[in-house]
């Protein structure tokens, strides 16, 4: 597979052929398919400490979590300060910390084609998945670095890069993600992490992730990650379908709901044409601002140089 020279696509084959299995579990069970963007040559070192340069500081998160050892963590954010791209790319080998760069498929002009590219051949592989958004995130991390037990409100393909990794996928039931739960990320009371305890790693299916592999799972599935080995860059790309749209703004509406005291159906008890209903309800009371924003300013406790152990 050959990269174009002046955009660094390969002509084609940026996600191979699957599996009948692999067409069944989309968005229906965890899954992994093997993908070629790493060929592109856009997540070496050069390409990686030059975007670091240039990318806008409103983008850029710079996370550090603690954890103990029943798996509980605290959240440090931090701030990249004056350093220099190669030498916040050093930072995050010789650390522990992770940085997301977010939105890339408005601000790495090189990975935007792509990101498009690779989806083009997904939507070939299943004529009904129909996504109306993509929004990129590209995370940097440590050998040593950790997320914790946490789920996103749209649906994620996480194409992995460089190093090896180790994530943790579980249900997307009560039990691992409460509806009140979904319903608080999306009105930004909370961030996306949950609670967690050891023993729901039971229900977990795990999955090693090499270079050139990547994994999806069913909208709102709450999941972890450990680094294993090595210097880790992946791609995560958000997704948004009608359906996965309709369904976080019926969320929304019913923690406001909620708040009211009134009434509020399970999820999965509620029909599309319910949720339907609840999503235009939502568009309003967005614009009514009855909740306000928890988590829009968290304080940004260290710079990245500095932070090795």
């Amino acid at each position: 597979m050959k990269p174009d020279p002046v955009q660094g696509v390969p002509a084609r084959n940026l996600v191979p052929a699957w599996t009948p299995d692999q067409r069944a579990q989309f968005r229906h069970a965890p899954m992994t398919f093997a993908h070629g963007l790493a060929a592109t040559g856009l997540f070496e070192d050069d390409a990686l400490a030059s975007l670091l340069d240039r990318y806008p500081a409103e983008l850029y998160d710079i996370n550090l979590f603690d954890f103990d050892d029943q798996g509980q963590f605290r959240l440090r954010t931090g701030v990249r300060g004056r350093l220099p791209g190669d030498k916040v790319l050093e930072g995050i080998k010789q650390g522990r910390v992770w940085v997301q760069l977010r939105r890339v498929e408005a601000h790495y002009e090189a990975l935007r084609p792509v990101i498009a590219a690779a989806f083009d051949e997904i939507k070939v592989r299943l004529p009904d998945f129909r996504p109306v958004q993509l929004n990129g995130q590209l995370i940097l991390s440590a050998p040593q670095a950790k997320v914790p037990f946490h789920a996103d409100s749209p649906g994620v393909c996480l194409f992995h890069m460089r190093g090896r990794k180790r994530i943790w996928i579980y249900p997307a039931d009560e039990a691992h993600m409460p509806q009140t739960g979904m319903e608080d990320i999306l009105l930004k009371q909370q961030t996306e992490e949950l609670p967690y305890r050891q023993d729901m790693d039971a229900a977990a299916q795990v999955f090693d992730l090499e270079p050139g592999m990547a994994v999806t799972w069913p909208l709102h599935a709450p999941h972890r990650i450990e680094n294993q080995e090595g210097f880790n860059v992946s791609l995560s790309v958000d997704y948004q379908t009608w359906g996965s749209r309709i369904t976080n703004g019926a969320h929304y509406a019913n923690g406001i709901l909620r708040r009211k005291g009134l009434p509020v159906a399970a999820m999965s008890r509620t029909p599309m044409p319910a949720r339907a209903g609840l999503w235009a309800a939502s568009l309003a009371l967005k614009r009514a601002g009855l909740v306000e924003d928890k988590i829009a300013n968290l304080d940004r406790s260290f710079e990245l140089d500095g932070v090795k152990t």
